[in-house]
């Protein structure tokens, strides 16, 4: 039986190259099918959403979630619901002597999928507030690669890679060391490392050079310092170098890692980011991140098209995480959608280092569908 239709809604799925006004059905908790006039069984729910866009799931490759085991993570239902995601990435807020916690306390007691990128860190990301910075790279006792590579095994349905924040914040004088060991422990487990760079040292050319194929630059569109263009805006020669041997480039917006000025200066070298990411966390919570949605929203703002921005949160992310079957809409793959509005409405939009950017139009969550199921109506952001 059909327990679901989305009715009369512009489909947009960039993995099936599809962008009509259609119906999308939905049973026993996974996409039944895409089309016109999708015939309803006795009982089936139906949604009218003409004038709405509908997507796959939406995928954040970068958030904090760990929610009352971390002093950074914020609660995934309440951010779901007026962003329309419906899978989390956690960027690494818990290591080895933290996730048996996460998996316990938050993902197994969460609607919204969680996925994670376990950190390299033993502590997780530990010491994060207004008050208080303490990088968990930065004493290289807790930067074991035994421990990391033994909660990646156990958790392995979960873990999507291996987190590594580095920089003069969250690594100190370690330097670039805790990323070299991060890649060691990826190599074994055949899984991709996302990194993070904050000021220097090291140098993003330094962190850079060394990642592979497969591998997540996050913040690649950060302001100076380790900024992606130099002072003339132009790309940098190793950004350009990594682009074309296949790392992938996430914007991971939080609170300092995305610039309107290097976004403007990689886009007019035809450089787009792969994923579009919040890195949502309690510092960017009410801004200047929010969530998903407002992210996507500044980059309409910037001129990307809206089916590029809706690829780099479905197809790309879920290509990136090694998880396809969350990207699109396929028949037979898990039943998670997202329902959108592009509202005309007149919105200022801030970056990190607070330049302003006046937008004509918002993309606002209107209801979520999770595991064939309405899941939840969509809500404003506070």
């Amino acid at each position: 039986m059909v327990d679901l239709i989305l009715r009369g809604g512009r489909v947009l799925d960039p993995a099936a190259g599809l962008d009509a006004v259609t119906d999308v059905a939905f049973e026993d908790g996974k996409i039944a099918a895409v089309g016109p006039d999708l015939a309803q069984s006795a009982g089936t729910e139906i949604r009218d959403v003409s004038g709405k866009i509908v997507t796959p799931g939406l995928i954040d490759l970068h958030t904090h979630v760990y929610w009352g085991g971390t002093s950074l993570g914020v609660d995934a239902p309440t951010i779901a619901k007026r962003s329309g995601t419906t899978t989390f990435v956690d960027a690494g807020s818990a290591g080895a002597g933290n996730f048996p916690g996460f998996r316990a306390h938050v993902i197994e007691r969460t609607e919204p999928r969680i996925l994670a990128y376990v950190n390299i860190s033993y502590a997780g990301i530990f010491g994060f507030s207004k008050n208080v910075m303490v990088g968990e790279c930065g004493d290289m006792r807790l930067v074991n690669p035994d421990e990391c590579m033994a909660a990646a095994k156990a958790n392995k349905d979960l873990v999507v890679g291996i987190k590594c924040r580095i920089g003069a914040k969250a690594g100190g004088a370690s330097g670039i060391a805790p990323l070299q060991l991060a890649i060691e422990v990826a190599d074994m487990l055949d899984l991709p490392v996302m990194a993070h760079i904050d000021s220097r040292p090291p140098s993003q050319k330094d962190v850079i050079e060394i990642l592979r194929p497969g591998d997540v630059l996050t913040h690649c569109f950060r302001p100076w310092p380790n900024a992606p263009v130099d002072a003339n805006r132009n790309v940098r020669a190793e950004v350009l170098a990594a682009k074309e041997r296949g790392v992938y480039f996430d914007i991971g917006h939080g609170q300092g890692g995305f610039s309107f000025a290097s976004c403007r200066a990689m886009v007019a070298e035809g450089i787009l980011p792969d994923a579009i990411s919040s890195d949502v966390h309690v510092l960017c919570v009410e801004g200047p991140a929010h969530d998903l949605l407002a992210v996507m929203s500044k980059f309409l703002a910037l001129g990307m098209d809206l089916n590029d921005v809706v690829r780099c949160v479905t197809e790309n992310p879920a290509k990136i995480i090694r998880r396809p079957e969350l990207g699109g809409l396929a028949a037979g793959t898990p039943g998670d959608a997202t329902v959108i509005e592009l509202r005309d409405e007149t919105v200022e939009h801030t970056d990190v280092v607070g330049e302003k950017l006046t937008g004509s139009q918002r993309l606002a969550c209107v209801g979520t569908v999770i595991g064939g199921k309405w899941w939840s109506d969509g809500a404003e952001p506070a």
